[in-house]
């Protein structure tokens, strides 16, 4: 499995929320032991920090009476590794978010799409086409985001990959996005990657109606390969990313999500309508 430093940083805050806990203190009065703004304490068990500064860790495990060598190396060990850099920090320009550090250290990636192709199964042509619909008009602008999106799908391919599991719905594959020839292409990619052993493309059909997604849109669900990482649910809108952990919002979207793939065609039913709809565009 691929190592994530934002979901190692991720375990680390909430080793270090659940340390402070034991301890019998409040953020404020850790925060005042350490001479600390306040503040500091709360954004780092909220996983509201960069790059994890070991002398602050040694710090607070110094605090927290964390002496058991082992635990406190391990801990250590956690911090030295949350701070390594992936491929995407060379792309800050193009990411607003975590997702794809997130989408490297996940066993499994569920995904619901009501509009569009998944970025994960994307081809470089439609995410052209899709940006300058959303009015991304500098080439050299949409060169390097589809440059960036191509690199994140690498997990897909890689040696030990995470299960992807795609429900789109059909009203996704109707949009001509860049035209027939680019969906008919797309719509073939899709085909492609389906036939990989760790993927999975449903299609929910438009003859379903009214379906429990249709209020809160696209989303996706990371589980990951260590209990010690809850699942995570993600939402994207056009000014933010919305990212859900409580176990409540984990039950909601884990129900809504088999419900919807309940109601989608099987796998090979999925292939099978996606092909038709590619011959009709090819006529």
């Amino acid at each position: 499995m691929t190592s994530s430093p934002t979901v190692k940083r991720r375990r680390l805050s909430a080793a270090l929320r659940q340390l402070r806990i034991e301890t019998g203190l409040t953020a404020a009065e850790a925060a005042k032991h350490l001479d600390w703004d306040p503040s500091k304490i709360t954004r780092m068990e909220r996983n509201e920090w960069k790059r994890p500064a070991p002398h602050d860790i040694r710090g607070l495990l110094d605090l927290y009476q964390v002496t058991d060598g082992p635990r406190r190396e391990a801990l250590m060990t956690l911090a030295r590794e949350s701070r390594q850099r992936g491929w995407w920090a060379d792309y800050q320009d193009v990411f607003r978010s975590s997702l794809p550090d997130f989408e490297a250290g996940a066993s499994m990636i569920r995904t619901y799409e009501a509009l569009l192709i998944p970025g994960l199964l994307q081809t470089a042509a439609y995410t052209a086409a899709m940006l300058r619909g959303g009015q991304v008009l500098d080439p050299a602008v949409i060169e390097r985001r589809v440059q960036a999106r191509l690199t994140r799908q690498q997990i897909i391919s890689r040696e030990d990959p995470p299960a992807l599991v795609v429900v789109i719905d059909e009203a996704a594959l109707h949009r001509m996005t860049g035209g027939p020839e680019v969906m008919c292409a797309q719509l073939r990619h899709l085909i492609d990657v389906a036939a990989r052993p760790n993927v999975t493309v449903q299609v929910l059909p438009l003859s379903v109606g009214s379906h429990p997604a249709m209020t809160g849109g696209a989303f996706l669900i990371l589980d990951f390969p260590s209990p010690d990482d809850p699942s995570l649910v993600y939402m994207e809108t056009a000014t933010d990313d919305l990212w859900l952990e409580t176990p409540e919002e984990l039950r909601r979207y884990t129900l809504i999500y088999s419900q919807v793939q309940g109601l989608a065609l099987s796998p090979d039913e999925s292939v099978q309508h996606m092909a038709a709809l590619a011959d009709q565009l090819k006529r």
